[in-house]
């Protein structure tokens, strides 16, 4: 498959000659760390196998080198080097588990006190071992940290002025450094600020979940003062709809009071004689009166009934309204609360250097990344020498940093 060209990348050199190299930044931390433990070790040298890709193009041809894995025993005859079989094996191996579609296209070499100019035999086992054109061989001093790239061309070992630096997401070039850090790559004081590290990190954590918890008690008393103001709101519009219920069942009672009283009239004490006809007519009439009366007192018990019967109707829909009322309420603070607890659990995402792994930032130096990380400006150094820095201006936006 085609690659593309990386856009991400920073020039080292002179790169107007051909094939252009593209070196990914895990790599090059990788040989950083070679030279380091070949200066600690102070004899012999280390080397390493390049893995990556040999693609040509229209007018270029590249080369893409996105892993390195160490060789277990790069032995000298004289002034020779010897790569046996059971370091080609094991280096098989090695790529076959961290680098499954690589192929091996060059080896690198850090040589304490040695020029960095391929001798005939250096030559000879490269074009033995690695015959395809445009194979790479890459020789570094640990001490001054100079470097020389060369290309196999034209039947020999071609310099190479310049290549690239490219940064992107590189897993299995992660996963062997890890690997092979935890097996034998670690040194004593490095052991040591990996504790360091450990008790800052946890004490940070600590300090994290402190300030999650005010966070949470703070959104929880708001929530609750919310709660308890809409309660008041309710009991005050309850305490006012009992006022009007109470209003009307009072002007209820005085027309029920109306209707109970008595009319009573005055008259003249007078006596007159009534005949038959009188009388008859008078019963009559008294008939019709006190049907009458009871007609209108019907009508006024009858508007008495309706008149109840609406206030209690009012009664009970206010009753009904204000339960609808609490629920709604109930259910919003309810709602309010799932959503508070769902934004504190969402702010607990995984950031920045949280899996080993710091991704250089704009503004960001050596002191700020240990600052970030650590909780202060201590660690400069152990991140310096986890990474093969030697001046910690030179970081770039981008650069992947192993943490210690």
């Amino acid at each position: 498959m085609e690659r593309q060209i990386p856009k991400n990348v920073r020039q080292i050199g002179n790169v107007s000659d051909s094939p252009k190299i593209y070196v990914e930044d895990y790599v090059d931390t990788f040989f950083a760390q070679l030279c380091e433990k070949c200066e600690k070790a102070g004899k012999g040298p280390m080397g390493a196998f390049l893995i990556g890709d040999l693609q040509p193009g229209k007018d270029e041809e590249y080369v893409y080198i996105y892993g390195a894995v160490q060789m277990h025993d790069l032995k000298m005859s004289g002034s020779d080097y010897v790569i046996d079989e059971d370091t080609w094996k094991r280096a098989y191996e090695d790529c076959k588990q961290y680098f499954e579609d690589g192929e091996m296209l060059g080896w690198f070499v850090v040589h304490p006190g040695v020029p960095l100019i391929p001798e005939a035999s250096t030559v000879k086992l490269h074009k033995k071992s690695f015959p395809k054109k445009n194979t790479v061989f890459i020789m570094k001093d640990p001490v001054e940290k100079d470097e020389t790239y060369y290309v196999h061309k034209m039947n020999d070992l071609m310099e190479i002025g310049g290549h690239y630096t490219y940064y992107e997401k590189n897993p299995c070039m992660q996963n062997y450094m890890i690997s092979s850090r935890k097996k034998n790559g670690v040194f004593p004081s490095e052991t040591v600020e990996d504790r360091a590290a450990k008790d800052f990190r946890n004490l940070v954590r600590k300090r994290e979940e402190r300030q999650k918890g005010k966070r949470a008690g703070g959104l929880m008393y708001a929530a609750s003062a919310c709660l308890v103001l809409v309660l008041v709101i309710m009991g005050v519009s309850m305490i006012n709809s009992f006022d009007r219920m109470k209003s009307v069942q009072d002007t209820l009672d005085t027309l029920a009071g109306t209707t109970d009283e008595v009319e009573t009239r005055e008259t003249s004490g007078s006596v007159t004689a009534v005949t038959e006809e009188q009388t008859k007519d008078g019963q009559a009439a008294d008939s019709g009166q006190e049907e009458k009366t009871e007609n209108e007192a019907g009508q006024n018990s009858t508007g008495h009934s309706d008149v109840a019967t609406s206030a209690e109707t009012t009664r009970e829909e206010n009753a009904a309204g204000a339960a609808d009322t609490t629920a709604d309420t109930e259910n919003g603070s309810d709602s309010a609360a799932a959503q508070d607890s769902t934004s504190t659990d969402s702010t607990s995402s995984g950031e920045n250097g949280s899996d080993g792994v710091y991704i250089v930032e704009e503004g960001d130096t050596l002191a700020i990344i240990s600052k970030k990380m650590y909780g202060d400006v201590t660690h400069v150094d152990a991140i310096c020498k986890m990474n093969g820095i030697t001046d910690g201006n030179l970081i770039y936006v981008g650069q992947k940093l192993l943490l210690p």
